[in-house]
């Protein structure tokens, strides 16, 4: 049963975790916090909804929800990033908060503010390891999660983008001399944040085959806590926050009930910040090893 739980955890982790990092690719390296995400998030799951309820299939769904939150997260950038360049933070963070409130009520005029059931042909199907049952749409969206976040770390390491993004994130005074084009960069962190997202929200509809206009504003407040909880900036602190949050949030339903949530994850967060305010593997971009 307990090894149940921690499966359990592991899986609504991984999306608070995809959540973490979305918003850690911006905090880490624009020192912006983007209020657009859980908008993004919502906009994603509900069009997965959407496009398999019209008949598409997954094959088509996924790609194309992923391509949405792709496009989005880059219209937020073209109208949120321009503005931190006279050097007030306010004015975008404002602006993506308005953002997700027009997202939010685009979402409630076009589908109404009831939850909607997401159908999947294997909904009921599962796989058995041992005493361990997992549903094969957990399957599929783990498999969905690890490959991202495999993608992200080959592309941090390996590429000449991902060595543009971990120097903007150290000093982007410095990496402009150098030779690096922060105007070309910027929209690229913010396509690549709006992929993860997008794949949480996707992930969210398969594992809980539910969505509604107002889904992502728990996810992103959970998401935020776990950036804080392994470490401000640090992806992979992210992830790890991410899957941690996961688990306390399964264990604290099982044993205590699901009124007393959001008492154990704020409660270790509060915790965690007193005891290392920095987060569990420290603050700063952490986006893979040079």
């Amino acid at each position: 049963m307990l090894a149940q739980q921690l499966v359990n955890g592991l899986m609504l982790g991984s999306v608070y975790a995809l959540v973490a990092v979305a918003f850690t690719l911006t905090m880490g390296v624009l020192r912006f916090l983007n209020f657009s995400i859980p908008g993004i998030f919502m906009v994603a799951g509900m069009a997965t909804w959407a496009m398999l309820k019209g008949g598409a299939g997954l094959a088509l769904a996924l790609p194309a929800a992923l391509a949405l939150g792709a496009v989005l997260s880059w219209a937020v950038e073209r109208l949120t990033y321009p503005q931190m360049r006279g050097g007030d933070h306010f004015v975008p963070l404002v602006s993506s908060m308005a953002l997700l409130i027009l997202l939010e009520n685009l979402a409630l005029v076009a589908w109404g503010s009831d939850q909607q059931r997401v159908v999947l042909p294997f909904a009921s199907a599962s796989a058995r390891f041992g005493d361990l049952v997992v549903g094969v749409p957990q399957l599929v969206g783990l498999a969905l999660a690890v490959g991202v976040v495999w993608a992200l770390d080959l592309t941090l390491r390996r590429t000449r983008i991902g060595r543009a993004v971990r120097s903007i994130a150290e000093d982007a005074e410095t990496a402009t001399i150098l030779g690096v084009s922060v105007g070309r960069v910027v929209p690229v962190v913010f396509v690549i944040g709006g992929v993860f997202t997008a794949v949480a929200g996707v992930l969210f509809a398969l594992n809980y085959q539910q969505v509604s206009p107002f889904m992502g504003e728990e996810v992103a407040l959970k998401g935020i806590s776990a950036m804080v909880i392994g470490g401000m900036g640090n992806i992979w602190g992210a992830i790890l926050g991410g899957l941690v949050i996961g688990v306390v949030e399964t264990a604290a339903i099982h044993w205590f009930g699901a009124r007393t949530v959001d008492i154990w994850v704020y409660g270790l967060l509060l915790a965690l910040l007193f005891v290392r305010p920095t987060g569990l593997l420290g603050g700063g971009f952490a986006g893979g090893r040079a």
